[in-house]
């Protein structure tokens, strides 16, 4: 009698172990228009990795608007292989030759968390990268996770001369990141109820090139039916490396760097180009820097020839802005108070040619370098005599040294950054009742990209480049969160998802000040370790 009571005790443990684990496994499947794919527990979120929005942008699909993915799925996808990146000339890739990922890339990435709800708030976030480069898993997600109230969506797209190249006619249009991003948004429209998303609620986000790219996609009329608010972290249309002004002369370059046997026409070097490994098309990027990763972005947003078939950009961003059409939705944009430090900070390395730091180069070479590396001539139909103005703005006699870093750090962070904000706000207040909000974060990491990029720790670089996305979403460069960077990351955090959730901007305990065409001044949130409070730029 015992051994038969052993007996059905033990079948009955295996019954109920089976039926549990079958419950526990079917919580990672999801199932989209293309079939069943398994995603990843990965504790107190899951997680569900390099599915894959549109058709391989390879062979014919080089240089095209991407496809929608067609591929219906006879087994289940396997959603727990991490994201590759888009083949790229990577800026923190060691050594001689920084190419890194693969051509076919274009997928979507999705964390879900345990917490319950019927649906979820999306967050959508566009990585940062000059255009030309990045990755979204040095983005990490636990911050946003942890929290458990918001769904995120990370979005791989083409980069560099294989995302940007243009020929500027209707042989190659340009803007191909910009439409993978589109068409990413789109997907997320269709499948994102499927992992208990709402698509009425969809914040789309972005750091750097992927806050430029998110205000891209406002000046997009078709992004109203896609997102319901938008932040650009560090990164807007208006400033002046995100929009190409060199677009056509920089393909010919591509082409001749490549041979192609005709330079006269530009089908016939779309055909060529669509022929060359891809590795060798993204190598060429380093025959367009005159120093460490400068011009940074040499492959970008154009505005398309009036004959492209599936045009993203048709006019300049500021006639679009001042036309009012496109997609009003309620908008931050943020900057830190040093931004510049990024791009700064790859003067304090050391030229090898010299023995001395690159920023004494700029002493008898700055009219020359400048122009190029500031991408003045979005600013100014002079841009050499513009060049000679802001070095006189910014350092009146002094000369270019490390001593004097601060100054041409704060040059480059309000070139670079904080005009185009500022522009940004008032061009937008003025044309909508829908408002615009600001903020400047100043509240410096113990070690940022800046310290990163100069290989060194002895100067002082203020509140930099990602000190402030990289609460959001981590990022491995930056030191651990001190105790006052932790509740500001919980701010940060609770601010999006009330944003997304009510349309409503608050940071802790204050209020935004709505920047509409009812107001007489710009105000911007100013953001610290002890405070918070609205400002007049």
């Amino acid at each position: 009698m015992k051994y038969k009571l052993f007996i059905l005790g033990s079948i009955l443990f295996v019954l109920l172990s089976t039926w549990c684990g079958k419950n526990e496994d079917d919580s990672l499947v999801v199932e989209i228009e293309n079939g069943r794919l398994r995603g990843k527990d990965k504790g107190f979120y899951y997680s569900y990795e390099s599915i894959p929005y549109a058709e391989a942008p390879t062979g014919a699909l080089r240089f095209e608007a991407p496809q929608p993915y067609g591929q219906k799925w006879q087994e289940e996808f396997d959603a727990t292989v991490p994201p590759k990146p888009c083949l790229q000339w990577n800026q923190f890739e060691e050594g001689e030759s920084k190419l890194d990922g693969v051509e076919d890339c274009l997928t979507v990435n999705v964390y879900k968390p345990k917490t319950g709800k019927k649906q979820y708030p999306v967050m959508v976030y566009i990585h940062g990268g000059c255009f030309m480069f990045g990755d979204v898993n040095f983005y990490e997600q636990d911050n946003i996770m942890r929290d458990g109230n918001m769904i995120l969506v990370k979005v791989v797209y083409r980069l560099g001369p294989l995302g940007f190249l243009s020929t500027e006619d209707e042989a190659i249009a340009g803007n191909f990141g910009l439409k993978d991003q589109q068409l990413a948004l789109k997907w997320i429209q269709k499948n994102i109820a499927s992992f208990g998303g709402d698509p009425s609620k969809v914040l789309l986000t972005g750091f750097s090139a992927g806050g430029a790219s998110t205000h891209y996609h406002i000046l997009n009329s078709e992004s109203k039916d896609l997102i319901k608010t938008a932040v650009s972290f560090s990164g807007v249309a208006l400033n002046p490396w995100a929009i190409s002004k060199t677009a056509r002369k920089n393909a010919l370059k591509v082409a001749k760097l490549l041979k192609c046997p005709n330079l006269e026409n530009t089908q016939e070097i779309k055909k060529c180009l669509q022929k060359k490994p891809a590795r060798d098309i993204v190598s060429t990027v380093k025959e367009f820097l005159n120093f460490g990763y400068n011009p940074f972005t040499t492959f970008g947003p154009v505005v398309e020839h009036p004959k492209v078939a599936q045009p993203f950009l048709t006019k300049q961003p500021r006639d679009i802005i001042k036309s009012g059409e496109y997609t009003k939705v309620p908008y931050l944009v943020t900057y830190t108070s040093e931004d510049g430090g990024y791009n700064a900070a790859e003067l304090l390395q050391v030229n090898p040619k010299t023995g001395k730091e690159f920023i004494y180069d700029l002493n008898e070479h700055w009219q020359e370098l400048a122009p190029q590396n500031l991408f003045l001539s979005s600013m100014s139909d002079r841009p050499e005599e513009y060049a000679r103005e802001l070095r006189q703005k910014y350092l009146g006699d002094l000369e270019f040294s490390v001593e004097n870093y601060w100054q041409v750090q704060k040059l480059y962070t309000d070139v670079l950054f904080r005009l185009g904000l500022l522009e940004t706000m008032k061009l937008h207040s003025a044309k909508s009742d829908i408002p615009i909000y600001g903020y400047v974060y100043d509240n410096p990491a113990d070690y940022c990209a800046g310290a990163a990029l100069a290989e060194r720790n002895d100067v002082k670089f203020g509140t930099n480049h990602l000190d402030d996305i990289s609460l959001i979403l981590n990022y491995p460069i930056r030191s651990p969160p001190r105790p006052d960077e932790v509740i500001i990351s919980q701010k940060f955090i609770k601010m999006l998802v009330n944003f997304v959730e009510t349309e409503q901007l608050t940071f802790g305990d204050c209020e935004f000040v709505k920047n509409t065409k009812e107001s007489k001044q710009l105000k911007l949130m100013s953001i610290t370790k002890d405070d918070c409070k609205p400002i007049v730029p």
